[in-house]
């Protein structure tokens, strides 16, 4: 059946369809994706690398994930190894393939080709493979076939022609029948496999490759072509682990992921605070930058107990120091690890970088997250993952780790480790990757060393530019204001010491005051005192004159009676007019 698509047309408003090239999902982490779906369905893929390099395990993987996910029966056809010892090599991953062929979904057949038992005379062709292959494939009505490796069956032969037009009639034959068909090869001299052939007739070629880089074991895969599709054409680092082969692939992890509005706190007020009160956004990335005994482990330690503390687990991936002994140095500070350990929401995982390659430990990592569905993962510090690989592949390592947490939508907080005030490689390569940056310095000076804080930047969110001193107390982180002096900032004994002397210059400026007042007050008392008395002596003053006032007028009545009296005496007239005019005249 062919599938549809719809594309953008760039020159054009409307959609149109293509079709897709039908494909076999392969069932293997991370391998789908690289290839856009999987294998080409009903065609052959070759699958060609060096010895060790994975080969026969992805042919194995893909027919068990073909039977177990996808229901569709397998063939696996191999020249080297028995049937016995097949199944015996895949039963630590979880691959019972006992089971499987007593069910009739998978035909497990050995065709032992040694050249000391051949004798080659005139023409020869592999019809007789073709009959015993297809009559395996009609026992389990298979869908998809491996041949495991194909150097084997040729290696007994001479004659080159004859080789190349058998592999073309065998590849030929596989499209034929319709099967989803996986043929391994051994690396060639000059070319990717020894006859030079099988990747030109494959429509899908995969180049394993497994190289000791610095004492450092690692396994490439590479889409050297796939006809008839787009594919990644990077090289991508796989993994195989206990659950079979993981493929790790940077370019296809797209920038769709979800992104959430809640704040989660650091566990720290005031940090919180600096970053606008509420916290981080949860599903972001947070990096603890900062020279050796500034207090980066103990802020990673915060965050993982400010998580437990809202009943959500957290991861911790510890580089250098063992649970116990970070669960001790923590309980010295206040914050209190084994509980939340006994709980069941906080886990750790303490490993030396150099144990595991880089991509050994992202798949760890993932199969942690998975196993134990963290809301938080602290990697402490990712520093030391330099010592496992060189500069471009632990840039592309820490990339996948970021960008998988943040697909999942889980909160992650690194610390890394610098050297003065110079940024390490690790910090450089994923600055542009972090949300938030916080970054602790050490501050000499007097004699002393002193730890302070700051914001780098932090997406989203309006936060603190200021340098905040922090102390590791018996209760926690604990947040103070450095002082900023005359000339530069002051912390420590010298901030403590020019406040006390500020607070002493305080004191003696409020008992001035007081002094100064009590002063004041007392003149007022004695203003007050001195006035009442003044104002006394005025109002005797006042009294004495309106008395004076009061007497000269009832004086003046007085005489004006007298006088009328003595007109009236005096006068003769009746109407007295006559006594008035003589007191006139008088």
């Amino acid at each position: 059946m062919t599938a549809v698509i719809s594309h953008p047309v760039p020159s054009a408003v409307s959609w149109v369809e293509r079709p897709l090239l039908p494909k076999a999902p392969t069932g293997i982490a991370g391998l789908d994706e690289v290839t856009g779906g999987g294998l080409p369905r009903g065609r052959p893929t070759l699958v060609c690398g060096p010895a060790g390099c994975g080969k026969t395990l992805l042919g194995m993987e893909f027919l068990v994930r073909g039977i177990t996910e996808y229901g569709e029966p397998g063939v696996f056809l191999a020249f080297e190894e028995t049937a016995g010892d097949l199944a015996a090599n895949v039963a630590s991953l979880g691959f019972d393939l006992t089971r499987m062929q007593a069910d009739g979904l998978l035909a497990v057949d050995h065709v032992n080709v040694v050249r000391a038992d051949m004798d080659e005379t005139g023409e020869w062709d592999l019809d007789g493979l073709f009959i015993r292959l297809g009559a395996a494939i009609d026992a389990v009505k298979a869908r998809r076939v491996v041949l495991d490796t194909i150097e084997n069956l040729f290696g007994a032969f001479s004659d080159a022609a004859t080789v190349r037009s058998e592999l073309r009639r065998l590849f030929g034959w596989l499209k034929e029948r319709g099967v989803t068909a996986v043929v391994t090869g051994e690396r060639g001299e000059g070319a990717l496999t020894r006859h030079g052939i099988e990747e030109y007739v494959s429509d899908c070629v995969i180049v394993l490759d497994h190289r000791v880089i610095e004492q450092t074991s690692t396994r490439r895969l590479r889409i050297l072509k796939y006809r008839g599709s787009l594919h990644g054409t990077n090289e991508y680092p796989f993994f195989i682990g206990e659950h079979g082969l993981s493929v790790l692939p940077i370019t296809s992890l797209g920038l769709q992921h979800a992104v959430s509005e809640e704040r989660v706190s650091t566990g720290n007020a005031r940090l919180d605070g600096m970053l606008g009160g509420p916290g981080v956004f949860r599903g972001s990335s947070i990096l603890v930058s900062g020279t050796a005994g500034t207090g980066k482990s103990t802020i990673v330690a915060q965050f993982c107990e400010a998580a437990c503390a809202r009943g959500e687990r957290a991861l911790y991936i510890a580089f250098e120091e063992s649970a116990p002994q970070i669960i001790r140095n923590m309980a010295s500070v206040g914050i209190d690890l084994a509980r939340w350990m006994a709980a069941g929401l906080l886990q750790f995982h303490c490993v030396r970088p150099s144990v595991l390659g880089l991509e050994a430990h992202l798949l760890a990592m993932q199969t942690l997250v998975e196993d134990f569905q963290p809301s938080l993962v602290a990697m402490d510090p990712i520093t030391n993952l330099i010592g496992a690989g060189q500069g471009i592949e632990v840039s592309a390592m820490l990339t996948r780790e970021i960008d998988y947490l943040k697909g999942q939508g889980i909160t992650a907080i690194f610390s890394g480790l610098s050297s003065g005030s110079e940024l390490t490689s690790s910090d450089q390569q994923i600055a542009s990757l972090i949300d938030t940056w916080l970054l602790v310095k050490a501050i000499d000076g007097n004699g002393e060393r002193n730890r302070a804080l700051y914001i780098l930047k932090s997406r989203g969110m309006a936060h603190s530019n200021q340098v905040r001193e922090f102390l590791i107390t018996d209760d926690g982180i604990e947040f103070i204001d450095v002082y900023v002096g005359q000339h530069h900032v002051l912390t420590g004994s010298a901030r403590a010491s020019q406040e006390a002397d500020e607070r002493s210059k305080a004191t003696a400026l409020k008992q001035d005051i007081e002094q100064r007042q009590l002063n004041l007050e007392r003149r007022r008392k004695s203003v007050e005192a001195q006035a009442a008395i003044m104002w006394r002596e005025f109002q005797a003053e006042a009294d004495i004159v309106e008395r004076l006032r009061q007497q000269g007028s009832s004086a003046g009545e007085v005489r004006e009676e007298e006088r009328v009296e003595q007109g009236r005496l005096r006068s003769a007239d009746a109407d007295g007019t006559g006594a008035v005019e003589a007191s006139a005249v008088d």
